[in-house]
């Protein structure tokens, strides 16, 4: 394959992706890690694409719909969100982040009772309020339309003032060195903050957000008690979180 053949199917995968490791694309490419590397080098200077440590971000570094994401890895989605409700009891109060695999545990959290929620996800608020005995808080802020989210200065000063027993954060992607990170500044703030706000907190994100990288970061995974996905990580991803405190948890497709 000539470099300028390489360099457009790297290109390719980045926009696809909009963010893909030097391990994914040498998969997929069967070259070496040293010409992965040049060729990004080559792509990052020719301002097609901008290069991270472990990989390579899109320049239109932006999240899909939700309406887009709901539709993807329907069934791992739906595994993990069965499993990371089925952690939270009855009575417990819970920090509820945005995203669709987040949206997964709402569904199965409609079975629960007397729970008290804080969330900035609209369609989750509305989801499991006027049921079942639930208090429903939603942090305000300024809706974003592409998440269905409130987000922005006032949703992280509403949510300073609580504390819960758990906090269900996603991720944007989930760096090859174990790094939550989010598109936007407003959105990274927001989980930083629940990740500091609640006595356990799972992070649940399927296997599409291993090795890949996010404009913003968060924090490292180290923060968090569980990571609920739906299928291993692989070697690499494995390796990068074997010395953190976060417990995986796999998830069965029901």
């Amino acid at each position: 394959m000539l470099a300028e053949e390489r360099q457009n199917h790297i290109l390719s995968l980045v926009k696809t992706h909009r963010s893909i490791s030097i391990t994914e694309i040498q998969r997929r490419l069967n070259v070496s890690r040293e010409t992965i590397r040049r060729d990004l080098l080559t792509l990052a200077e020719q301002r097609k694409l901008r290069k991270t440590h472990g990989g390579a971000v899109s320049l239109e570094s932006q999240e899909p719909d939700i309406a887009v994401r709901q539709t993807t890895n329907v069934d791992g989605k739906q595994a993990i969100g069965h499993l990371a409700a089925s952690m939270i009891p009855d009575g417990a109060s819970i920090l509820l982040a945005g995203g669709s695999t987040v949206q997964s545990v709402s569904d199965q959290l409609v079975q629960r009772q007397r729970l008290t929620v804080f969330t900035n996800c609209v369609a989750s608020a509305l989801k499991l309020s006027g049921r079942n005995n639930n208090r429903v808080h939603l942090i305000g802020g300024e809706i974003q339309a592409q998440n269905q989210v409130c987000l922005g200065r006032d949703s992280t000063q509403m949510l300073a003032n609580y504390f819960a027993d758990f906090a269900v954060i996603g991720a944007g992607a989930i760096s090859p060195r174990g790094t939550l990170m989010d598109f936007s500044r407003e959105e990274a703030e927001l989980h930083n903050l629940m990740l500091q706000s609640a006595q356990t907190v799972i992070v649940v994100a399927d296997h599409q957000k291993f090795g890949r990288y996010a404009p913003v970061q968060v924090q490292s995974l180290e923060r968090a008690h569980y990571l609920v996905t739906d299928r291993e990580p692989d070697a690499e991803m494995a390796e990068a979180l074997s010395p953190l405190a976060v417990e995986v948890l796999i998830a069965a497709n029901q």
